[in-house]
């Protein structure tokens, strides 16, 4: 039979509490990493918030299905200099405006709007399932 002092008590408590502590900042890390949901190797840029419905992230066989959304007051091409800039250096290979390939992966930014407010539609497919 396993008794309990106080002193067990109070310390289980505090390791409770400390495991508690350390998983909430983990949690939060990993749901604001940075990058556009589902992808873990795209940017999102600084001004864009991602859409919280609509998105689709799929992981198949053939390779990662993703469609995500964000939007945000920045221009047009503000975003679309960030991205011919960012994603070179990530290993992306520009094959046309907006559209970058990689590793058998292709990755489309629909990029709608203006000089101050912008939609971003984020499509990344197996590159055959792309054209």
């Amino acid at each position: 039979m396993i008794t309990h002092t106080p002193m067990r008590s109070q310390v289980m408590s505090s390791l409770l509490l400390a495991a508690f502590l350390v998983l909430i900042p983990a949690c939060s890390l990993a749901a604001d990493d940075g990058f556009v949901a589902g992808t873990g190797d795209v940017p999102l840029m600084a001004g864009l918030v991602e859409a919280t419905d609509g998105a689709l992230i799929f992981d198949a066989a053939a390779g990662r299905i993703v469609e995500v959304r964000a939007s945000g007051p920045v221009a047009a091409d503000a975003v679309l200099r960030f991205y011919d800039q960012t994603l070179p250096q990530l290993g992306w290979l520009q094959t046309g405006p907006g559209r970058y390939a990689r590793e058998g992966e292709a990755l489309v930014l629909d990029v709608t709007g203006g000089a101050a407010s912008v939609d971003v539609r984020f499509i990344l497919r197996p590159a055959a399932a792309s054209r």
